[in-house]
């Protein structure tokens, strides 16, 4: 599929030999059959091949993956080749590709994965509108591989410190390259994990602006079918954590004690200290589990303070605190557990707080803190509102929520607003739910009140007790899947003896959270936004005006009347209506003659207590729809005072 003319560089003017824009450098190691895909995906962006410059850096390959480079090169003149021995790691391909690369930037390309096809025009361009020295271009999972990270705003400037960006340090983003010389960053050679460790850390924490492109699949991050990938490797563990510990101290000598390296080293603490301890911890014999126990204490001691514990999932606080007091047996026995396919349902205290059900939880032979298993401030609401539709001046709504770990109980639909709050019960089976919200009854059986009124959505868990027993409570914000508008029109409601109201579901910015506007008097959110007429002069000298619009919720007993208004008078015309489908109708009035004047025309809907005017507007006018609909009388006569009889 072509890209939008916007996203297709211009074709630059002067020779190929110029100074190209970006650098593409692709380190290959026995990736023959990958490699149509990875270096195709670069020789398909939509940015200009005379700014591309692809190095192509072969690692010691044996399967043919030489040759294929070299035919491609021939092919491409913005393709270079360089070769050297296997190095054992994409660490010095890399190094290699750098010290070539003559671009303004620099991306890594791994040569299982592959571009999103706009990836590098997008991701140059928003370097070079904020000066950026490392851009991340969204991440997309693929072939069994999840993502490291969702990227989900996208933002001109980020801080390491209160984004998600920390959580990728892997080197496929984009450098300038010039940053990159100035701290002379290069890649740890000879490893096969965590070799852009480093390197990550040291541009993140160098880097005057680092910017974040979300809204366009950027890079596409492959599993292999043979799980030959080098994070999916066994691996001489007890090794990887001392490489590790080196590195954490260099982070440690950068960033001072305190909150900020803390958030740091939790996510270090996820990612490489208790990585291991899972599956590869499990498979090794009781004296290679104690070597990796070991080698991973004192990372422990030097990095994990109270603030970084408290910060990890239970799973991984468990591991860390038996780390911290040399509890091998009972790690060991939690890792097991953790491994197991379902795991038991968390314990709901009668305070209302929730623990993970985890070996020798509250076992008074064994010394594992409370703390170590509460799951409370990780239970959010998973929910999603798939619905919304008016039926009858009743709002109709329809969704999925559990609580993780709990389930659910009950659900209700919460109003809220100016210290009020009102409940309406859900049904809910299965994790679905659907509800009705009725203007007339949601306030405990009695109408609502005008005003603006926010919706969310409050699920309830119970113990093993049941009902009878404690219960964990979560709210959160109903926010639609979808942008449709239809909902969303002003409508007329009842709402019993309060009267009718003009009722409008609209979206709060920049959140999208569900709120429910209810106006007795209409004025804040205006009926008949598409009113639209003509006024036509028949062979007899009458005139017809005639109008169309939607009036959803509109009663059968409400009075619909064209008017004409000036700045001080109000002619009501005898009005004839014809009610159509869905909520469409057609109102017309034949004059002959009237009040002399300019007059403008409008429609005065009659609810009960609810009266609007409402502007008529010329039909096929300009696009904006502003046009009032005027009617030009030049004299009087008997109908003229007929007319001023009935206004």
């Amino acid at each position: 599929m072509p890209a939008p003319d916007d996203l297709v560089a211009a074709a630059p003017a002067g020779p190929d030999t110029m100074t190209p824009t970006v650098s593409v450098i692709v380190p290959v190691h026995n990736t023959r059959r990958y490699l149509d895909r990875s270096l195709g995906s670069v020789f398909a962006q939509t940015l200009d091949q005379r700014r591309i410059e692809v190095i192509a850096v072969d690692d010691g390959s044996t399967d043919g993956s030489a040759e294929w480079l070299a035919e491609q090169a021939r092919r491409h003149p913005n393709l270079t080749v360089l070769h050297q021995e296997a190095s054992g790691g994409a660490g010095k391909p890399r190094n290699a590709g750098l010290d070539r690369a003559t671009g303004d930037y620099v991306f890594f390309l791994d040569s299982d994965d592959r571009l999103g096809p706009e990836a590098l025009l997008r991701l140059t361009r928003m370097a070079e509108k904020c000066g950026s020295d490392v851009v991340y271009g969204r991440i997309v999972g693929a072939d069994g591989r999840a993502a490291p990270v969702e990227l989900r705003t996208t933002s001109e400037k980020v801080s390491v410190f209160d984004s998600p960006v920390y959580w990728s340090l892997a080197a496929y983003k984009l450098f300038r390259r010039s940053f990159l010389e100035e701290h002379r960053l290069r890649f740890v050679e000879g490893r096969l994990l965590a070799e852009d460790l480093p390197f990550g850390i040291s541009a993140l924490l160098r880097a005057g602006t680092v910017s974040v492109l979300a809204d366009h699949d950027c890079y596409y991050l492959h599993g292999r079918d043979d799980n030959s990938n080098a994070s999916r490797q066994d691996m001489d563990w007890c090794e990887y954590l001392a490489y590790i510990g080196t590195v954490l101290d260099g982070l440690a000598a950068e960033v001072p004690p305190g909150e900020q390296r803390d958030t740091l080293m939790v996510r270090h603490f996820h990612g490489e200290i208790l990585m291991p301890f899972g599956a590869a911890y499990l498979a090794r014999d009781a004296a290679g589990r104690q070597r990796m126990a070991a080698a991973a204490r004192p990372l422990v001691a030097r990095h994990l303070t109270d603030r970084v514990l408290a910060a990890l999932p239970p799973r991984l606080r468990l591991r860390a605190h038996c780390l911290r007091a040399g509890l091998d047996d009972e790690l060991t026995a939690v890792v097991r557990a953790d491994t197991a396919q379902e795991p038991d349902r968390p314990h709901l205290d009668g305070d209302g707080r929730v623990y993970a059900r985890y070996p020798y939880f509250r076992d008074p032979q064994h010394a594992l803190p409370d703390a170590c298993y509460d799951l409370t401030d990780r239970v959010v609401l998973r929910q999603r509102l798939i619905r919304r539709r008016w039926a009858g001046g009743v709002l109709h709504l329809r969704g999925t929520a559990t609580l993780p770990w709990l389930g659910g109980d009950t659900v209700e639909i919460v109003l809220h607003r100016s210290g009020a709050t009102h409940r309406v019960p859900a049904h809910y089976a299965d994790g679905a739910w659907q509800a009705a919200v009725d203007p007339a009854t949601a306030a405990d059986g009695g109408p609502l009140s005008g005003g603006i009124w926010g919706l969310k959505i409050a699920v309830t868990a119970h113990g093993t007790e049941g009902a009878d027993g404690p219960a964990f409570r979560r709210e959160a914000w109903l926010v639609p899947e979808d942008d449709t508008e239809e909902e969303c029109v002003p409508r007329i409601v009842g709402r019993g003896p309060a009267g009718p109201a003009v009722a409008a579901l609209f979206l709060s910015r920049p959140h999208g959270h569900l709120h429910l506007d209810l106006d007795p008097d209409g004025v804040r959110r205006p009926l008949g936004g598409d009113l639209r007429g003509a006024a036509d002069c028949t062979r007899s000298g009458r005139t017809t005006l005639t109008a169309r619009l939607t009036l959803p919720g509109c009663p059968v007993d409400a009075e619909l009347r064209l008017i004409l208004y000036d700045a001080t008078r109000t002619v009501a015309l005898r009005t004839t209506v014809e009610r159509g489908a869905a909520d469409h109708y057609t109102v017309r009035s034949l004059l002959r003659s009237g009040p002399p004047g300019t007059w403008r025309v409008a429609l005065r809907v009659t609810a009960g207590p609810l009266r609007r005017e409402l502007p008529v507007r010329t039909a096929g006018g300009p696009a904006d729809g502003r046009t009032p609909l005027t009617l030009t009388v030049p004299g009087a006569g008997p109908l003229a005072r007929q007319l001023r009889r009935r206004g």
